[in-house]
């Protein structure tokens, strides 16, 4: 079973974006900064959509200008199996960008070079291929 976590778009100024949203319905259910990657993640949903389909927010705290795109960020979906779900795409031609050498977390293209992310229902133990093979590109 596959299911539709969220959509990653990057702001530049997060609390004018939040009401941008609250005004057509959406309401911040979570957020976290990290300081040493130096960002922060909002979450948002409207009213009965929590952790159904949700907006993510990414904040970098660092000055950036996003052209050509990187504004938008990525699909997430979260998978029963993330090895499984990666070797079908793999025999099917995907390059598998971010591998889930972790066990919970991979990134993939659409072939208009969309990001997807895969997060793993739970965390799978490392395992090969995966744990060793190394990032083939910008996810």
């Amino acid at each position: 079973m596959t299911k539709y976590l969220h959509t990653m778009i990057r702001v530049t100024d997060p609390e004018a974006t939040i009401r941008f949203f609250e005004l057509i319905g959406l309401k911040e259910v979570r957020r976290f900064d990290n300081e040493a990657g130096r960002f922060t993640l909002i979450f948002l949903a409207a009213p009965g959509q929590e952790g159904v389909a949700e907006v993510e927010l990414t904040h970098n705290w660092d000055d950036q200008e996003y052209g050509g795109g990187r504004n938008f960020g990525h699909l997430a979906y979260r998978v029963d199996d993330i090895y499984e779900t990666c070797q079908r795409l793999m025999d099917a031609g995907v390059t598998i960008n971010r591998p889930p050498r972790d066990g919970h977390m991979a990134f993939v293209r659409t072939p208009d070079g969309i990001s997807i992310e895969l997060l793993q229902d739970g965390r799978l133990e490392p395992a090969e291929p995966w744990a060793s093979m190394p990032n083939t590109g910008s996810w």
